[in-house]
């Protein structure tokens, strides 16, 4: 649990332990932070919608508390990674790219579009209800983490032999990563279930499409670098997190 609240989010967490067992049950615990840092969004969205704020306003500050509690660490790396794939190099060039410290006009694109999305979708979930908002925030934060979890399975290689990619990448058994996605599968039902049967299939179907494009996203960054690196992990959450959002404000 330190190693998870440790790495993924700015919570004072002291990491006292820094190998591949602390890694495996970090990763494991992933969906966890994400549940802390979902709830802490939907509070301050939940807080500002039953001030008057509008939905908008509480759209806004619900995307901000991830990119806060994590130091924008998924964000970065959904703009190194967009970086890395979009500039046709080599592997070993586009890992170079995607470890400047500046941002390219693939990263920009990315990042403008995703933030754009995760605004957009929640400002429609507030305006139907509060409750909508803070549940989808929720089930975004750790769906998003849960991806990170099935990222970090066995069989998964890194791209580089030294960052966080390389800590944690391979560490999950398979059996434990399909075990983490079936409860946040799980908890997705029963958080649509609040609303109705009908949002139980909804939230199952968001939750189980955001893991199927984060496995998409993951399998094309291995061919594309030849594994996993921190950046890849930043990606796949945000891609993750993005789409279960989206599919939740489809209705």
């Amino acid at each position: 649990m330190r190693f998870a609240f440790g790495t993924l989010t700015v919570l004072p967490v002291r990491l006292r332990r820094w190998d591949r067992a602390a890694a495996r049950g970090g990763m494991l615990c992933a969906p966890v932070a994400g549940l802390v840092i979902g709830l802490a969004a939907a509070a301050l969205g939940t807080l500002l919608t039953l001030l008057g704020s509008g939905p908008l306003l509480a759209a806004v500050a619900t995307a901000a508390v991830p990119a806060a509690l994590t130091r924008g660490l998924h964000l970065d790396g959904l703009a190194d990674t967009a970086d890395g794939l979009g500039s046709g190099k080599p592997a070993d060039d586009a890992l170079r790219i995607m470890k400047q410290s500046d941002i390219g006009p693939f990263g920009v694109i990315t990042l403008l579009f995703t933030l754009l999305a995760q605004v957009a979708a929640l400002s429609h979930l507030y305006e139907q209800s509060w409750t909508h908002g803070a549940a989808a925030a929720t089930l975004s934060a750790v769906t998003a983490r849960c991806a990170l979890t099935l990222t970090a399975r066995k069989g998964v290689p890194a791209a580089r032999p030294e960052g966080l990619g390389a800590a944690v990448a391979g560490t999950v058994p398979l059996r434990r990563a399909a075990a983490a996605a079936t409860l946040v599968t799980a908890l997705a039902a029963a958080t649509g279930a609040l609303h109705g049967p009908y949002e139980a299939l909804h939230a199952t179907l968001a939750t189980l499409l955001a893991l199927a494009t984060g496995e998409a996203t993951l399998r094309r960054c291995r061919h594309r670098f030849g594994g996993i690196t921190g950046d890849v992990f930043g990606a796949i959450a945000e891609v993750a997190g993005v789409v279960v959002l989206v599919v939740l404000a489809v209705g």
